[in-house]
């Protein structure tokens, strides 16, 4: 029976380059991997067209369209991307001096339901107690005047202040100019280091997120990877192997990583990181499959459904098929 053709969009990952390869192959498939470097595209593609057969997709996105129940995707427990967020919140000094100063403030973000500013106002909250919905929110690209991509994204369950920025200038200018007293997301604004008032509201945030995680087991997950339902019951036996190849391709993108022979990347002073990955996180620092990530799945999940995004949280184990 010949191999089914399979195209997946995804970042050129560390991670994913034994799929890109072909050094991993997904078994009983022909996968056709294409790379996008920006996941926006990736995500817009996806929502609005379906254009790929299996893609990375934004983990809020997809949850939203799980619970609403106008998915037409079945996801896989691969997470493309994670990133700890502490270090994307940019305050001006002069109107926030504190974490608890941002409640009732203007905030800037690229998109109100994005997975990096569900997470980030969700830690400020549960550290806080920040009530978020009393913000107003201004949605737009960081550094410049225009839209953040052009998403497809459903209405949230609850009304919220959200408007688009429509001011000519760019979210960093508008954070300058005390317009904005905040701004979270998924970039660094273009006031930081050029202007003293534009700055960081954890200074070290290296530091802050060890600590985070120490405390509460949640490494942000941005990204999951999700196929084209119509695939999925055309071919049930893709998502176990792409799964499995996946996890494969991450293993060995470590076991290279941990070669201390050379450096695997362009980081001098890997090594030091490698011994500082073990004695936070104890193993493996990007498990997949939905147990090890309970705690960060969970967090997602109550999080959309505190801050309006969703009437609901789902069970986590019911937003992934299965794949062993």
């Amino acid at each position: 029976m010949p191999n089914v053709p399979l195209t997946f969009a995804c970042g050129l990952y560390d991670r994913m380059l034994a799929l890109y390869t072909g050094e991993v192959p997904v078994e009983g498939a022909d996968l056709k991997f294409i790379v996008e470097d920006n996941p926006r595209h990736i995500f817009d593609r996806m929502a609005a067209s379906q254009a790929y057969d299996a893609a990375e997709f934004s983990s809020s996105e997809y949850i939203s369209r799980y619970v609403a129940n106008e998915c037409p995707f079945v996801a896989i427990p691969v997470f493309a991307s994670r990133v700890f967020r502490h270090g994307f919140i940019f305050v001006n000094r002069k109107h926030v001096k504190s974490p608890k100063d941002l409640q009732g403030k203007r905030i800037g973000v690229p998109v109100y339901t994005m997975t990096a500013a569900i997470f980030i106002r969700g830690l400020l909250s549960d550290e806080f107690g920040i009530d978020f919905s009393q913000c107003e929110w201004v949605e737009g690209d960081i550094n410049s005047a225009k839209p953040h991509g052009n998403p497809t994204i459903l209405p949230t369950a609850k009304k919220l202040s959200v408007g688009a920025n429509k001011s000519g200038k760019s979210l960093s200018t508008l954070l300058e100019e005390g317009e904005l007293h905040a701004i979270v997301g998924t970039g660094v604004p273009s006031a930081f280091g050029r202007n003293p008032d534009v700055v960081r509201l954890y200074p070290d945030y290296r530091a802050a997120e060890m600590d985070y995680y120490r405390r509460t087991k949640i490494f942000p997950i941005m990204h999951t990877v999700v196929i084209r339902k119509d695939v999925h019951e055309r071919h049930p036996f893709v998502a176990q192997s792409l799964y499995r190849a996946c996890d494969r391709a991450k293993d060995i993108a470590l076991e290279k990583m941990r070669y201390r022979g050379t450096l695997r990347h362009t980081l001098p002073w890997m090594l030091a990181e490698l011994d500082e990955i073990d004695a936070v996180f104890g193993g493996d620092p990007w498990p997949y499959g939905v147990e090890p990530n309970r705690p960060t799945l969970e967090a997602l999940v109550r999080y959309l459904a505190e801050q309006g995004v969703i009437a609901k949280a789902p069970k986590v184990d019911d937003l992934f098929v299965p794949v062993r």
